[in-house]
């Protein structure tokens, strides 16, 4: 796999942080020492400016280049996931019941990784920011940072991350551009009916009766009221009603996931799985109060950026390692509230055969690590040339 001969020479160093961080997983905004083990790196790597704290343990690192210029974004997740680690690796998670099962530990290496390299040699013009983010899975620790000023604060004209990906040959690059991954919202419809003999129902109304037609109507949404050229998911993942085998219970909850590539896909399914829910609860005589709850939105990637994301990434391992016409994915990524303040592009890089994503026996693939950081360090070397 083609890298940077000066970050081959520092692998192994690479490889140590990784599987440290592995070992010691930290959840959501609680990444309190991973921040500080990456402020010790950074510190040793000597950065022109460190500043902590942004969505309470987030880290930015400023490199300054040669000359004036502008400043492009690079930005890695740190948070691991509340999943009990299943293999025993020498570096297994310290930590019961949490565990990186998604790399972050991979992408926050990668970058250090970029770090050092750019501190060393800073051969481009402008500033690199370096965004080491807490809270990725499920806390929006993206849009904390945005909303904390990180682009005004640090100037950033252009910003780009990076994912893993299990299955796809290691060391190859893929992205694409508009919607890459998809909006997650949440939805919780409480039914309310009245509660009887279950030998008696005639005297009650049953709230599971008509949870149970709202869950059938509901996978009418996205084949009836959706484009079949357009995606959308509608998955009803729990339903809670009673506590005997002889009681009609006053309420039943039925909760789930919404996922779509296009902002009026997302109106159109909220609306009708409001509607839905509540007519089919008044016609059965009972009351239906539905709570949606929009998550992150659609992951869109600017076009322009995924156009010199894939010139960089063609320079680097070969156009034979490369697509930009990969697939949208339905996973959520909160990488999105950072290209809603700025262009740029979100990849992925191949890991070759592992455990899937969340996975409890998911590892990093610790070889690809050096071409992750050469990938960084190209983006900015690329977009930022020195003026010679």
């Amino acid at each position: 796999m083609p890298v940077i001969n000066r970050i081959a020479e520092f692998h192994d160093d690479m490889k140590a942080w990784r599987q440290h961080l592995h070992a010691h997983p930290e959840l959501l905004f609680e990444t309190r020492e991973t921040a500080k083990f990456v402020v010790e790196r950074l510190r040793e790597f000597g950065v022109d400016e460190i500043v902590e704290g942004m969505a309470e343990n987030g880290v930015v690192a400023v490199i300054k280049g040669q000359g004036d210029g502008p400043v492009i974004g690079l930005r890695a997740d740190m948070d691991a996931l509340p999943i009990q680690e299943v293999r025993d690796l020498p570096y297994k998670s310290k930590h019961e019941g949490k565990m990186h099962a998604c790399g972050h530990d991979g992408h926050t290496t990668m970058l250090l990784g970029a770090a050092r390299y750019l501190a060393e040699t800073r051969n481009f013009s402008g500033s690199v920011a370096l965004i080491f983010q807490p809270a990725e899975e499920g806390g929006g620790g993206g849009r904390v940072m945005c909303e904390e000023g990180l682009m005004e604060r640090f100037g950033i004209t252009q910003v780009y991350g990076m994912h893993n990906w299990p299955g796809m040959e290691a060391g190859r690059i893929e992205m694409r551009p508009g919607p890459t991954m998809a909006s997650a919202d949440t939805f919780d419809i409480v039914v309310t009916g009245k509660g009887a003999h279950a030998a008696q129902p005639d005297r009650g109304i049953d709230p599971i009766a008509i949870g149970m037609q709202i869950g059938v109507a509901m996978q009418t949404i996205v084949s009836r009221n959706v484009d079949p050229i357009h995606a959308g998911v509608v998955s009803i993942t729990k339903f809670h009603a009673g506590t005997a085998h002889n009681v009609i219970p006053e309420e039943a909850m039925l909760s789930g996931t919404v996922r779509t590539l296009d902002a009026g896909v997302r109106d159109r399914i909220e609306a009708r799985l409001t509607e839905l829910a509540t007519s089919i609860a008044s016609g059965m005589g009972g009351s239906a109060e539905v709570t949606y709850i929009r998550g992150y939105p659609v992951t869109v990637c600017d076009p322009a950026s995924v156009d010199f994301a894939e010139e960089v990434a063609n320079n680097l391992v070969g156009p034979e390692n490369v697509s930009a016409n990969r697939e949208p994915e339905m996973g959520s990524e909160d990488f999105s509230y950072l290209l809603e303040e700025r262009p740029g592009a979100y990849v992925y890089l191949g890991i070759g055969e592992a455990a899937g994503l969340h996975h409890p026996e998911y590892d990093f693939n610790d070889a690809v690590s050096p071409v992750g950081a050469s990938y960084y360090a190209k983006l900015v070397e690329t977009a930022q040339p020195i003026n010679r």
